[in-house]
């Protein structure tokens, strides 16, 4: 040991135990160094002959070897690459929610400029942004576009429903990195082709375009935490709803500064090239884990939605399930896939259905302002209650489900009775209808986590997003109809 094992220690003792430190007057810079695991006679030159583990209080030494046995160093490289993949792997699921989910959500924001008024001549855009609203139906006193905004909805919904049938039959067979290729070209085409769109029918095919990417990119992502720790899928949900409010506040912002919405859907190019860059450069390479990491008392709660537990699935690998199994595991979902569907034909039936309809006169916002914040402050509620798993998590989504249809109820009889008073008791509805959906959200992924063996959790992952997509198209359908029965009354 050098200088420092070759010395004669003195034997020293304080209220943690005995130990040995260096000569009085010695010029030594070893640590004070506490045994571990040996009687108190046993001394630096003492003849057991065995390896002291110490606790080392000035620098690193944390082995002393006596003798008859060499010390060996205590590997700490291992852990600190296990926590940088960890908060790459973490920040890296984030952003990919954050990218995948934000055209889809300023198609949507920018639903009723899309439909107010198709681009002119000359114009830099096909939306007039000045505050003064134009007047589409002045018989009706809801001051409704000719089309409602579930126009738009079902176009950023259908190719997404589409995919999401798919998914659990044929998607496993191909490489993730094309697929996420390709959703981002969708997610820019989708942006370029609205900007510098003429006609509403040309913009609602920029929407397919961002339909395509956020629902194949959902159905990818998804699964793709099957390789990695449970913890991935709260920050997957987290930069979810971090894309409602970031798209529905960046558009709202910047359409208020003055910004045409061309040059704002323009703006917003650069957020396709961070989801490829995110994939390809910020996560790591799946490693043989435990995909769950959570606690001895979270693992004893796992209830298994079939009835055995499946040997550890490899990562890369995509296990081939018979019919019989898939049937089983769906069958195990329904559970979690009905409140799921419930929650969001709710919340999409207000959004897309009700928001052009609760138009308030008494305001200085216009009724293209007050969509936009709408949309703004239910994508707050969305991102609050998707981050939030770590604080509060909900085994029983069927309250939410519950929840959510009354609040649907309630502003339904608004519109019919027009009994609220004021726009900002609506705008506090409307954002805690965005918790509802957020929370109903995270917690069902992260009760499937846990509740799926590691060989089914692939294919259960990309079966239950079928949900949000299967309850936001059937409320798309319905709201047309409602829109111009509606909108016809004096």
């Amino acid at each position: 040991m050098g200088s420092c094992a070759g010395s004669r220690w003195r034997r020293l003792s304080d209220s943690e135990g005995e130990y040995y430190g260096p000569p009085s007057g010695s010029d030594y810079l070893c640590p004070a160094t506490h045994l571990r695991g040996v009687g108190a006679a046993s001394a630096p030159g003492g003849h057991r002959g065995v390896v002291v583990h110490l606790r080392v209080g000035w620098r690193s030494c944390p082995l002393l070897s006596l003798p008859g046995k060499e010390a060996a160093p205590e590997p700490r490289a291992p852990q600190l690459d296990h926590q940088g993949a960890h908060w790459k792997n973490a920040v890296g699921f984030w952003l990919l929610g954050l990218c995948n989910n934000f055209s889809y959500v300023v198609m949507l924001s920018a639903a009723h400029d899309i439909l107010s008024q198709e681009r002119a001549p000359g114009n830099q855009s096909h939306v007039d942004p000045g505050p003064t609203p134009i007047p589409h139906n002045i018989s009706s006193r809801f001051d409704c576009n000719s089309v409602s905004t579930a126009a738009v909805l079902l176009a950023d919904i259908l190719p997404t429903l589409v995919i999401k049938l798919l998914a659990p039959f044929g998607f496993h067979l191909l490489p993730y990195s094309p697929r996420v290729l390709f959703s981002g070209v969708c997610a820019a085409g989708s942006f370029i082709l609205v900007a510098f769109s003429h006609s509403v029918a040309i913009s609602l095919c920029g929407v397919v375009l961002a339909s395509i990417s956020s629902g194949l990119g959902e159905v990818t992502f998804l699964s793709l935490t099957a390789f990695y720790s449970r913890a991935v899928i709260s920050w997957w949900s987290s930069g979810t709803g971090g894309a409602g409010l970031l798209g529905a506040l960046s558009y709202l912002g910047l359409t208020q500064a003055g910004l045409s919405p061309q040059h704002t859907l323009l703006s917003m190019l650069g957020v396709p090239a961070l989801l490829l860059a995110s994939y390809f450069l910020l996560l790591t390479a799946p490693k043989p884990q435990d995909p769950g990491g959570e606690g001895e008392a979270e693992t004893s709660a796992r209830q298994p939605l079939i009835g055995s537990e499946a040997p550890e699935l490899k990562p890369g690998s995509s296990p081939n399930l018979s019919l019989q199994e898939r049937w089983t595991v769906f069958k195990g979902l329904l559970w979690y896939i009905i409140p799921l569907v419930l929650v969001y034909f709710a919340e999409y039936f207000i959004n897309q259905g009700l928001f052009e309809l609760l138009y308030f006169r008494n305001t200085s916002l216009s009724h293209a302002q007050q969509y936009r914040w709408y949309q703004m402050l239910y994508q707050a509620g969305v991102f609050a209650s998707r981050s939030s798993l770590r604080c509060c998590r909900i085994r029983f989504t069927w309250a939410l489900a519950l929840l959510q249809c009354l609040n649907l109820a309630f502003l339904l009889a608004d519109v019919w009775f027009s009994f609220l008073p004021s726009i900002y008791l609506v705008f506090l509805i409307i954002l805690y209808e965005g918790l509802l959906g957020g929370a109903a959200y995270v917690n069902t992924f992260h009760n499937i986590a846990l509740e799926t063996s590691d060989e089914h959790r692939e294919f259960a992952m990309a079966t239950t997003c079928i949900s949000d997509t299967l309850g936001i198209s059937l409320s798309g359908l319905l709201a047309l109809p409602l829109h111009d029965f509606l909108c016809h009354l004096s």
